[in-house]
């Protein structure tokens, strides 16, 4: 069983709706931090908690960020944190996987089933100035999932002619993790430049 620490630099969450029934708005998440237990002898015995800060939102066009922060849709003021829990349930395939985690959004936590993929592992060198410091192990995941937006009260909607909406009421999301070892942040010197970026608790 080994602890690892989500590199934020190369961890995004994204999502996905319908918008006027006919095409896909898009948006991400990139300030996103977390940890993972893994064990590759037992991989249900694999956990994972993480944290995305919600005020960062962002799809690329100002105005509709605004209103995604509004206490329309998100809330940031009130609730500037989404939060993740959750373990790997079931094994789908060689290196696939099912998980459930409790997603908390505007302060309300409901369950999500999500599909998760493992996607490798590398080592890279740890540089300081000219200086390299030693391997760092990492993994990489992606997760994938579907959600009903109305269970976390992120309710808003205008409709169109003909019983149409203008926001889908389901929500794809997309977990990318890149996951650095623990052990190895810490024997490298490593672990003080990601704590300080880790966000307060």
């Amino acid at each position: 069983m080994t602890d690892w620490l989500f590199e934020p630099g190369h961890t995004e969450a994204a999502f996905r709706a319908r918008h006027m029934m006919i095409t896909w708005v898009r948006g991400a998440f990139k300030d996103v931090h977390g940890t993972m237990t893994l064990d590759r002898d037992d991989w249900l015995a694999t956990s994972f908690r993480g944290e995305v800060d919600a005020t960062k939102v962002w799809t690329g066009e100002p105005t509709r960020d605004a209103h995604l922060r509004s206490p329309d849709f998100l809330a940031v003021d009130e609730h500037p944190a989404i939060t993740f829990e959750g373990r790997f349930t079931e094994r789908t395939g060689d290196t696939t996987f099912r998980a459930t985690c409790e997603l908390t959004i505007r302060g309300l936590t409901h369950p999500v089933t999500m599909d998760v993929a493992y996607l490798g592992e590398w080592a890279t060198p740890f540089w300081e100035e000219d200086v390299n410091r030693g391997l760092l192990q990492r993994v990489g995941f992606e997760a994938s999932a579907r959600i009903d937006r109305l269970l976390w009260d992120v309710a808003w909607q205008d409709h169109l002619p003909g019983g149409g909406v203008v926001v889908s009421r389901w929500l794809d999301l997309q977990l990318d993790v890149e996951a650095i070892r623990v052990e190895d942040l810490e024997a490298t010197g490593a672990i003080d430049y990601y704590r300080e970026q880790a966000p307060p608790k």
